[in-house]
């Protein structure tokens, strides 16, 4: 994938929970967010990358207005990203992880050294989103753990693909038949990259959720809330009879109405997750 100069539109707040409200609010099918915390400073930076400097406008007026709304005292910086720089800007933010019993994230830059029952995924997350660090990945990847101690031959489908780390950790954790799509065909490619840096051939294409006529007796949702109701319909139905449900990118206060419109379609809550202001559940049909 060809790299270009980036317009890149910064939201500095005094905390990743802020930043975390923020995307939330963030309307996510216009703009591509990404959160990074300073593990110094405990700052966060919400940043929107765009290709057309002329959208950059548009984010800043839309982060004003919703700073106004919920005052998360932001700081808003504009700036360009050489071609050159990006896919190296934001490595100091990203180290090994261990995210549950058996799953560690490795960044390709780094060693590690694996103990024996653990599964080590190398990642680079590239431009898009999903790097295990984000509480919403981490509860995903902590849920779909547990489920990898039942039948591993059931199909895994990631919906809202990103990184590829969860259809990744799929297969590392022995899910045989694992595939994935996302709306943004560039984190389809940087999916893509990933699955080939870990020795896997995962199937990722580029496709809306409307779109979506796939099913699995896994499926894999960490989508932000208000998409996540809006399209519950559509993600239910992706969920064979039997099958379940783990669904994430939703904070806490928005958890209620998720899990209504869920069971509205036939899903049972079988358990939820709460790390820091998000919270994640796992659904069965």
């Amino acid at each position: 994938m060809k790299a270009r100069d980036l317009t890149v539109v910064s939201a500095v707040l005094p905390s990743a929970e802020s930043a975390d409200v923020l995307l939330e609010l963030l309307d996510g099918e216009r703009w591509t967010p990404t959160i990074w915390e300073d593990i110094e400073t405990r700052q966060a930076r919400l940043e929107v990358f765009l290709e057309d400097p002329a959208a950059a406008d548009g984010v800043e007026a839309e982060l004003r207005a919703l700073d106004a709304v919920a005052g998360l005292k932001l700081t808003l910086e504009r700036g360009t990203l050489p071609a050159a720089d990006w896919a190296e800007a934001w490595k100091r933010f990203f180290h090994v992880e261990h995210i549950s019993e058996r799953v560690v994230i490795r960044p390709s830059w780094e060693p590690y050294t694996p103990a024996p029952n653990e599964v080590v995924i190398t990642l680079d997350p590239g431009m898009s989103f999903g790097t295990g660090r984000h509480p919403t990945t981490r509860a995903c990847l902590q849920l779909l753990d547990t489920l990898a101690t039942g039948d591993l031959s059931r199909p895994v489908l990631d919906m809202g693909c990103g990184s590829g780390i969860l259809a990744i950790a799929a297969r590392k954790l022995g899910f045989s038949h694992v595939r994935g799509f996302d709306y943004d065909p560039d984190a389809v490619a940087v999916a893509r990259e990933n699955a080939q840096l870990n020795g896997l051939d995962i199937p990722f294409e580029t496709r809306d959720l409307a779109a979506n006529l796939d099913q699995g007796a896994v499926v894999l949702a960490n989508i932000l809330g208000p998409v996540l109701i809006d399209y519950a319909a559509e993600v239910a139905c992706a969920v064979q009879p039997g099958g379940a449900l783990i669904a994430s990118g939703i904070l806490e206060s928005l958890y209620p109405q998720v899990r209504a419109a869920f069971e509205a379609h036939g899903l049972r809550e079988v358990r939820n997750l709460l790390i820091g202001e998000w919270r994640s559940g796992l659904f069965s049909r």
